[in-house]
């Protein structure tokens, strides 16, 4: 039986007052401190890449192969948790990226740095696919937008912290910023393992239901469309964003560290504007009803910030991209759980909707560096927009995966 979208307000209105529990907020604080350390770097990466006298490409594959290292590493990282659980995962991961991380700081050459900086990816997935299960689990169905938007928020808050701190940091050096945020992520490592207490784990007592395996997932039009999104994010916000906004910065408007820093803060910003309330909007009114416009708005402000010739036009179309950022990334992470449900297991799911992010993320910075080198950034910001608003077009073909039924499989046969 379906609800209506007024039902489904009042529904949100009284489980609002409840209490989240208490492992998420364990992970709200450590998501924060993985946050503040990410903005750090992120500023000063591309450019450090260049002190080793290599080009925008070069530079933007110091970024892709981050997210390379994370595709080729998610299965063996959903194994890991099924065999040693969240915890253990979630914290492993972090010590594997706070250790390479550290190493970047003295990498004397441009492969020295390649290599620091693709072993972080390997540990980044780890805590990322353990955290996406244990939200999963944690969640209830009424409020998976809303503790998707908490849990982005916190990492956002970070974020927005985190560019300026470390753009303020590069004025000591461009290493001093890697030091920090390896300091970082070991205080998260402890946060987590001291604190969480493991109640997200799935109950081994009764019937469990049966895991998703990736077919049955596929047979639905919504996670299709999620994964696809997905892959568009991937190649918007944490590749393009990440790799050529600095170099843009520096190339196009004649601006250092500072202002590439600026840009990654106001984007944060606007996320968490609508971060606000758009996780609740997801469970009041559906999951389809922010992803698009989030799409579109996203794409529209990134192929904008091509065409921008002084820095006040720049931070501005930062800021509106992080704002269509933000009205997505709830709907989208609480879509796909809504398709594996509460209580069953889904680390291949999981895994195949992170490794589409994590493809977007090492095609699109390239991309945009081979476009920005031989045809101009306008070009790279304009592809890189318009590929997000292809992704639109696949939700709106897409069911609406908020409380309706999931498909069903029949011995291997799918409908």
């Amino acid at each position: 039986m379906t609800t209506s979208p007024e039902s489904r307000m009042a529904e949100g209105a009284r489980t609002a007052k409840v209490q989240l529990p208490r492992d998420i907020k364990v992970m709200l604080v450590a998501a924060f401190l993985i946050a503040l350390g990410f903005g750090l770097v992120a500023p000063v990466l591309p450019q450090f890449a260049t002190t080793f006298d290599v080009g925008a490409t070069a530079a933007a594959v110091i970024v892709s192969i981050f997210a390379f290292m994370r595709l080729i590493f998610a299965p063996a990282g959903g194994a890991l948790i099924g065999r040693f659980g969240e915890r253990n995962v979630y914290v492993s991961g972090l010590l594997i990226v706070a250790a390479s991380t550290a190493a970047c700081a003295f990498a004397q050459n441009y492969w020295q740095l390649l290599i620091f900086r693709g072993l972080g990816g390997a540990g980044s997935v780890m805590f990322t696919v353990a955290a996406m299960g244990l939200l999963i689990k944690l969640a209830p169905p009424e409020r998976r937008g809303q503790v998707s938007g908490a849990y982005a928020s916190s990492f956002l808050i970070g974020s927005v912290l985190g560019p300026v701190v470390g753009g303020l940091l590069a004025g000591f050096g461009l290493r001093v910023p890697f030091l920090a945020y390896a300091g970082a992520l070991l205080v998260a490592a402890l946060v987590v393992r001291t604190s969480l207490s493991g109640e997200g784990k799935i109950s081994r007592e009764g019937p469990a239901a049966p895991a998703m395996n990736l077919k049955e997932a596929l047979a639905d039009s919504a996670y299709r469309a999620a994964v696809f999104s997905s892959f568009g994010n991937g190649w918007v916000t944490f590749g393009v964003r990440m790799a050529t906004i600095p170099l843009f910065a520096a190339a196009a408007l004649r601006s250092g560290p500072g202002t590439a820093a600026w840009a990654l803060a106001v984007f944060a910003l606007g996320n968490a504007l609508s971060l606000t309330f758009s996780g609740r909007l997801a469970d009041a009114w559906g999951r389809k009803p922010l992803l698009i416009p989030g799409l579109l708005v996203t794409g529209l402000a990134t192929g904008v910030i091509g065409l921008t010739s002084g820095v006040p036009a720049f931070l501005a179309a930062s800021a509106v991209a992080g704002f269509g950022s933000g009205l997505l990334g709830p709907a989208q992470q609480a879509a796909v759980a809504d398709v594996i449900g509460r209580g069953r297991s889904g680390g291949k799911v999981l895994a195949v909707f992170q490794m589409a992010s994590d493809t977007g993320a090492i095609i699109g910075p390239v991309v945009a560096g081979l476009l920005a080198d031989r045809l101009g950034y306008g070009w790279a910001f304009g592809i890189t927009g318009g590929v997000l608003i292809l992704t639109a077009a696949a939700w709106l073909m897409a069911r609406e995966p908020l409380r309706n039924p999931q498909p069903k499989s029949t011995t291997g046969s799918l409908g």
